[in-house]
């Protein structure tokens, strides 16, 4: 997700936050998103929802 750093950061932030442990998620962030874990992809998920909800008018947001 190298194109878009906010969301990135917002993803990184959800991952974080949700699997803080590794008990919850087997890998780290930037693991996680190398492979594109299940983890990885519902926290790009909740992230690209809280911008949407959080968007300016007439901003596009990128579709993952």
């Amino acid at each position: 997700m190298e194109h878009d750093l906010r969301l990135r950061a917002a993803a990184r932030a959800v991952y974080d936050s949700v699997y803080p442990i590794e008990e919850l998620a087997p890998v780290g962030f930037d693991e996680a998103e190398k492979f594109g874990t299940i983890h990885y992809r519902r926290a790009v998920q909740a992230a690209q929802a809280c911008f949407s909800v959080r968007a300016d008018p007439g901003e596009q947001l990128p579709l993952i």
